[in-house]
């Protein structure tokens, strides 16, 4: 069993398992090709200098490189930091110099989208093209070169001796206004992740499941995972309009199928009549209106809906199986596998039922902490009492800042963010219960709610 991000991959391939492990754009790699892809980058990157645990920065649309340059970076005992492509070039400076980017893997097209504010960086000493490029760009002191050069032509495993304990990538959050915060993870955080959604999903060498989000999402990131975890397909895709998902559902006959509310709100107003191979689907992210949901059952009867909640300090938190959407359609569910959460008070004591608390996160996808920032980690990152009495080491959980509630039957309700709750008229008002009201009403198709 994997061990190590990368081994996600290796292990399947080790299994004689010859599906397909990625498509992207008619192009196909069977789960030797992609091994063997990986192994020849990461010698690439041990060749260019990488040490252990120094970071590459991967600012790629979805495509083959930006897949094997996570995995590779992996395999050399580096750190992979996936930017998403939406990102301005403040921000991806920002992101660079925080977490001291050696090397940055990126496209002719984007490369000079930042090559002005490249210079800032001055960590940075190896810039690889991923896709055609007539000539390459020149940044002084720094070495540019195409991606056919880093695939060294030998072999490599690390070089440096790794433990699941041991730093595998660092994701950025939000980073829309002010600097977002890089979440350092483990490489068990994401080899526990995938085999507890693969669990619940019951996700097997049969599914086909289609990456629409960016990898630098923990969400996005997970359909990747979960498919080598248990050697199915992932097809890789990067939409223009929502309709064209629906194409690639049904030329690709896609099984499993995740996004978040906003972009489900708009697949579930299309005609979806061709599609019949979709097995399931998932949402996270925020909470779906219920209109949503009850219009994704009708036109998807024979798929299993899974509403889920997570933060990218501990990847995922809870899911609510299909069968229980009758019953409560607003719940969040329950832990996922190999997961425990409590509804505290400010003191650390325990919500009775339906009484507001803090939801906290304990287990083994309990992030590393933020990057370079201890006061925010501190914040976040809190050790519980110890659970059996005899022990004296502290464990460390996450404090998600998200308000909620449990009922008797243990299932959570998610109330609002603990720094979004609106005061007016002495009373504390959630924005998502003001957005679920809209919505109701079903004259409205997108909504968003915020004190003034």
């Amino acid at each position: 069993m994997p061990h190590l991000f990368h081994e996600l991959i290796f292990s399947t391939a080790n299994r004689g398992i010859d599906t397909e492990a990625l498509v992207y754009q008619q192009q196909r790699l069977d789960y030797a090709a992609l091994a063997r892809e990986v192994e020849l980058a990461a010698g690439g990157l041990l060749t260019l200098g990488l040490g252990k645990g120094e970071r590459v920065a991967v600012y790629l649309e979805k495509r083959f490189e930006t897949v094997i340059a996570m995995f590779a970076t992996s395999a050399a005992g580096g750190v992979f930091v996936p930017i998403n492509p939406l990102l301005k070039a403040e921000q991806i400076t920002y992101i660079l110099k925080d977490c001291n980017v050696r090397i940055l893997v990126t496209s002719a097209e984007r490369f000079n989208l930042i090559i002005s504010v490249l210079p800032q960086c001055h960590d940075l000493r190896v810039v690889v093209i991923a896709g055609a490029a007539e000539n390459l760009p020149v940044l002084t002191g720094v070495h540019v070169l195409r991606w056919s050069e880093t695939l060294s032509g030998r072999k490599s495993v690390c070089a440096f001796r790794c433990i699941d304990s041991d730093m595998a990538a660092i994701l950025y959050t939000s980073g829309s206004t002010g600097r977002p915060k890089g979440v350092v993870l483990s490489h068990r955080n994401l080899v526990t992740g995938a085999k507890s959604v693969a669990q619940y999903l019951k996700n097997n060498q049969d599914d086909r499941i289609l990456s629409i989000l960016p990898f630098s999402f923990d969400y996005g990131l997970s359909q990747l995972t979960t498919a080598f975890y248990v050697g199915a397909t992932n097809v890789l895709m990067n939409y223009l309009l929502p309709r064209d998902i629906i194409d690639e559902v049904i030329q690709e006959s896609i099984s499993g199928l995740a996004a978040v509310p906003s972009l489900w709100i708009q697949l579930a107003q299309l005609k979806w009549e061709k599609v019949v191979s979709l097995r399931y689907m998932t949402s996270s992210g925020g909470a779906m209106p219920r209109a949503t949901l009850e219009q994704l059952r009708r036109t998807f009867p024979q798929a299993r809906i899974f509403l889920m909640y997570g933060l990218t300090e501990a990847f995922r938190s809870t899911f609510l199986p299909p069968e229980e959407l009758d019953r409560r359609p607003d719940s969040i569910g329950k832990a996922i596998p190999n997961v425990e959460v409590f509804v505290l008070r400010e003191d650390g004591s325990h919500c009775a039922p339906g009484e507001p608390g803090e939801l906290v996160h304990r287990g083994p996808l309990v992030s590393m902490g933020y990057w370079n920032d201890a006061e925010k980690t501190a914040k976040c990152f809190r050790p519980l009492s110890p659970r059996q009495p005899g022990l004296t080491l502290p464990e460390i959980a996450v404090w998600s800042g998200d308000i909620v509630r449990m009922d008797e039957e243990g299932y959570l309700y998610f109330i609002g963010r603990h720094d979004d709750m609106i005061k007016t008229s002495g009373y504390r008002v959630s924005p998502t219960e003001i957005e679920e009201i809209i919505y109701s009403t079903k004259y409205v198709a997108e909504a968003a709610a915020l004190g003034v």
